[in-house]
Order: structure tokens, then C-alpha cells, then sequence
């Protein structure tokens, strides 16, 4: 007999017959998880009449709270109680309407040994397809098997009919044939840039600076220094607590000179005097000293790029940081001076910026600023979240929408550039964005990512087009209004197949002149990708 107190195993329940379970992970922030709780609730009872209309029965694997006002998993550790009394091989869907933290569940997902099926709702006010988008890339890292399926309300019948399957089979097979791997280039000067400027950065290496990691819970967007330090990456890791101590050391007189440029750029700022609700002269001076603070820190680093989280870490101290973001990625921006005021930092250059520190938008970026300034281009860059799409006219357009970070040369300029407050429920201190409406033109669009173990890219090409000024306000307005807006038509890449395949909420895009620009840019990246040992995918129409 033991001495000891030994630990009781805990007996998970058995699966009953015919059963599924749901989870629904949701956001940290109890004022989102409270206003998105209708809308989830709502696409819960949809998909448990679908279930239900097949023969199945639904059974919530944890219960509401009433006393939060919601019924999300918020927390890590509330994800791993939740999966104790989860039966360990029952078919298991994870319910997402609203932007979910994948870490909240990916405890549990990754020792259940059921069917898993992610599902979202195809909102654009509620962005459920940007959760599942995420919490399917942190599943393809972490090497969980699973399926996807999404719908307005679970009744067409390409929903039902893949739910069937899934519940006979528990797999849904998607189409993905619009990927190829990359074929083996034929020697140009393409090809020769792209090897050259792959060997140049493993040769003299590259260091991008992490503002903390991990954020929103994306373990996709964590990639470990095992797969950086071989393609000549390597991280510079910082606190946020260090941005803002330098923040504070920003006279109000540099301040004043940032916001000053910006302005006399043709700028607008739409602001009021309410710090709660409105965008105010306040804020706007905090986010002109973190855009110099960045900078002064990236100086002291050497750093080739930079990444901020914000969220959550910066969320409850200083207001949002998605104005100095696209002020970095972009060309043409306010100069910056060294502390001393000796020399100005990173002159003529954008800085690119990894929006969410999202490490796989930083290689991108990085690969990206480099191949394009070779080739004599404008090298803005900046990511977009995935966010919804409908059909125009002869074409799926989608939205592609980010919080603000998005370089003014994207919009056509400071003059076609403004600014409004960020969302209150997500931005409680405020901050203003850089927004605007993403000219037309030809973009390369790409994102690289991780699976079964090794850093891979997708690569694909699109177009950027421009839409009538009522139906970008409706746009805006079923998403987010305050935030820029992107109409992407992407080439030869359906609705379905983009979701199906794509392993991020993110996708990284940069314009090119022209089609034929476009292209041989592809191409440089493909060989450059391809040189570093990364698995080139190849998405869609793409001459190569």
C-alpha cells in the first residue's frame, strides 16, 4: 500500500450511439463573445436541424453560462475542462460564428480520437470563416486530421450533402484541384534573381522582430526557429511593455510632425472629442508615438522587419496600433530621426510589418519586400484576413478586410487614405485606422505556412477590381466599416477551393504593374521559395 496520494484517472463518458458533439470556442474579450452569443447560437440550432434531419442527435459539450452571458469556451483552461467530459471518440464539431482563439480548444482537439469537423456561418458581419480559417491552419500545424464545411444556415444542399458524408464517413473532401506543385523552372533571369536573393539571405541572414508572440491564439502563426534559422531568419524577440516605455520617451513635438505629414499628404482623420466611441486628437498623437517608437526599436535591433501583437497585450494600455503598422509597409511615409536626430531611420524604404506578428506573413513580407525592390516595384505589402466574399456580376469578389494596417499605396495614396476609430468592443482605448479601398490592379497573393513539419507556400494570383461606390458601402457595411476593404478576384481559385486549402485567416498580397509584371514576379518568389527548400504550391491560373 502507497504511501502517496495517488491521482484519480478521470474516466471519460462513452460515446452514445448516433450522437454528435459541439464545442464552440470563442474570443478572451467578454464583450465580444457577449454581443456575437445570438449569431452562434443561432447557427448552432441551424446545423442541429441538419443534423437532426439526417438521423443524428446533437449534444452541446458544455453547457451556457448565464452569468457570462454566453456560451463559448474563453480560456485554455476552460478548453481542457470542457474536453474532460467529452466523450474521447465521438464525432466532434467545432461551431464557429465569430473569431475564435484556436488555443482555447486545440488542448483537446489534438488527443481526441473522433471525427473532428470544423463548421462557420458564411457571414461577413460575423466572421466565422476567418475563426475556422485559423483554427484549421493551427490544426494542419499541429497535425490533426479534420474536415471543414460552411453555409448561411446549413439548408443548400452542398452543405447537407457533404454533413452526410461526414456523419457516414467522418471525412469531406473538398475540391483542390487548382494547387500543383511547383514544376522545375527553366533557367532566366527570373529564376536567377530569385536564387540569388535566396542565397543572399542565408548567407547574410535576416532578423525580424517578434512584439511578443502568440496572438489571439494563433498557433499558425507561430513558426519555430527550427524552420526559420535554416532559410536565414531569425527572431529578435521584444516586449510590448518595451514599445510603450519608448513611446513615452517620444517628445510631443515628433508626435505633432508625424500627424502634421500625414495631413498635409491629404490624409483625412475623422475624429471627435468622446474618447469611448469617437476617434480623438489624443489617440491619434499616441499611435504618431508608437509609429516612431517601432521604428527607434527596429533601429537598435537591426531588425529587416517587425511584427506588433496588440491584441491582447497593448489592447488595455495604449490605443491600436494599426496606423503606425501601415505607415511602416509603406514607401512614402513620415521621416523618423534617431533619438539624437543624427540621421533618419530606414530612409526611403517601407519597414515591412507583420500585422498579429503572424510569423508566416513575416517570411512573406520579408521574401517580398526584397524581390520586388530588386526589381525596381513598389514593395508595399500587407496581409488581409480572409473575411467573405459574393458573387458581382461575372465574378466571385471576395472581401479581403484587415483592422487597419494596409499601406496608403494600396489605397492610391494619403490622399485616398482615412482614418476612423476602431471598434469599441475590440479597441476599448480607441485609435484610428488607415483605411481606404484597395485600387485595381494585378496582385501576387501568397501564404506561407506549416505542414507535416516543413515550412510550405501557396502562390497564386489575382486582381484587384473596382466596384461600384454603392456596393463597396454595402460591403463595408455587412463587415467591418471602419477598417480598409480589398475587391479580390482571384484567378482560376474558386470560393470552395480557397477555403478548403488555405491555412491561415491571413493572405499576404502585393501589387504589381501589370499581368505580365505579376507573373515574372511570381516567378522570381517561386524560385527564391523553392532555392530555400520551402514546398511550392502552385494556386490556380499562374504562368510560371
Amino acid at each position: 500500500m502507497t504511501r502517496y496520494t495517488m491521482p484519480v484517472p478521470v474516466e471519460r463518458p462513452a460515446a452514445p450511439p448516433r450522437t454528435v458533439y459541439t464545442v464552440a470556442s470563442g474570443d478572451l474579450r467578454s464583450s465580444a463573445n457577449v454581443t456575437c452569443w445570438p449569431t452562434q447560437r443561432q447557427l448552432e440550432a441551424d446545423l442541429a436541424a441538419a443534423v437532426t434531419a439526417l438521423g443524428w442527435h446533437v449534444r452541446r459539450g458544455h453547457d451556457v453560462d448565464p452569468l457570462k452571458g454566453h456560451g463559448f469556451i474563453d480560456s485554455q483552461r476552460a478548453g481542457i475542462e470542457v474536453f474532460r467530459s467529452i466523450p474521447a471518440d465521438v464525432p466532434l464539431v467545432v461551431v464557429e460564428a465569430v473569431w475564435q482563439y484556436s488555443h482555447h480548444v486545440l488542448a483537446g482537439l489534438r488527443a481526441h480520437r473522433g471525427p473532428i469537423l470544423l463548421v462557420a456561418n458564411w457571414s461577413g458581419e460575423y466572421p466565422g470563416l476567418v475563426g475556422l480559417l485559423n483554427l484549421a491552419g493551427s490544426l494542419t500545424k499541429a497535425g490533426v486530421r479534420y474536415s471543414t464545411l460552411w453555409s448561411e444556415d446549413f439548408t443548400d444542399e452542398w452543405a447537407r450533402d457533404g454533413l452526410k458524408k461526414w456523419l457516414e464517413t467522418g471525412r469531406v473532401t473538398h475540391d483542390e484541384s487548382h494547387v500543383r506543385p511547383l514544376p522545375e523552372l527553366r533557367p532566366d533571369e527570373e529564376v536567377e534573381l530569385g536564387v540569388a536573393l535566396a542565397r543572399q539571405l542565408v548567407s547574410e541572414r535576416a532578423v525580424i522582430g517578434v512584439f511578443d508572440e502568440g496572438c489571439m491564439g494563433m498557433y499558425n502563426a507561430i513558426i519555430d526557429d527550427e524552420l526559420l534559422n535554416p532559410i536565414g531568419v531569425f527572431k529578435e524577440r521584444l516586449s510590448q511593455s518595451a514599445l510603450v516605455a519608448e513611446m513615452a520617451r517620444v517628445p510631443d513635438t515628433e508626435a505633432r510632425a508625424v500627424l502634421a505629414w500625414l495631413e498635409a499628404a491629404g490624409m483625412t482623420f475623422h475624429t471627435g472629442a468622446d474618447e469611448a466611441t469617437e476617434l480623438t486628437h489624443a489617440q491619434l498623437l499616441s499611435q504618431c508615438r508608437m509609429y516612431v517608437a517601432a521604428l527607434r526599436i527596429a533601429d537598435d535591433f537591426g531588425l529587416d522587419a517587425v511584427g506588433i501583437q496588440y491584441q491582447q497585450g497593448l489592447k488595455d494600455t495604449v490605443p491600436a496600433s494599426d496606423l503606425a503598422e501601415g505607415l511602416l509597409n509603406n514607401v512614402d511615409r513620415p521621416p523618423v530621426t534617431s533619438r539624437d536626430g543624427s540621421r533618419e531611420l530606414y530612409p526611403g524604404v517601407a519597414l515591412p510589418h507583420f500585422n498579429e506578428v503572424d510569423e508566416g506573413v513575416a517570411v512573406d513580407s520579408l521574401v517580398t519586400n526584397r524581390i520586388w525592390t530588386a526589381m525596381g516595384l513598389d514593395p508595399a505589402t500587407t496581409l488581409h484576413d480572409i473575411r467573405w466574399g459574393q458573387q458581382y456580376g461575372e465574378h466571385f469578389v471576395w472581401v479581403f478586410e484587415i483592422s487597419g494596417s494596409v499601406p496608403a499605396s494600396h489605397n492610391g495614396g494619403y490622399d485616398r487614405s482615412y482614418s476612423m476609430r476602431q471598434p469599441p468592443m475590440y479597441f476599448p482605448l480607441g485609435g484610428g485606422t488607415l483605411s481606404g479601398v484597395s485600387k485595381p490592379g494585378a496582385i501576387v497573393w501568397s501564404r506561407v505556412f506549416v505542414m507535416d513539419g516543413g515550412l510550405h507556400v501557396d502562390l497564386g494570383r489575382g486582381t484587384v477590381v473596382e466596384l461600384p461606390e454603392a456596393e463597396t458601402r454595402r460591403r463595408l457595411d455587412a463587415t467591418t466599416p471602419q477598417w480598409p476593404i480589398m475587391h479580390a478576384v482571384l484567378h482560376g481559385v474558386g470560393r470552395d477551393q480557397l477555403m478548403a486549402r488555405h491555412k491561415a485567416n491571413h493572405v499576404n498580397v502585393v501589387y504589381a504593374p501589370d499581368a505580365d509584371t505579376a507573373d515574372r514576379a511570381l516567378r522570381v518568389k517561386a524560385a527564391l521559395f523553392a532555392e530555400l527548400g520551402v514546398r511550392v504550391h502552385l494556386c490556380g491560373e499562374v504562368t510560371i
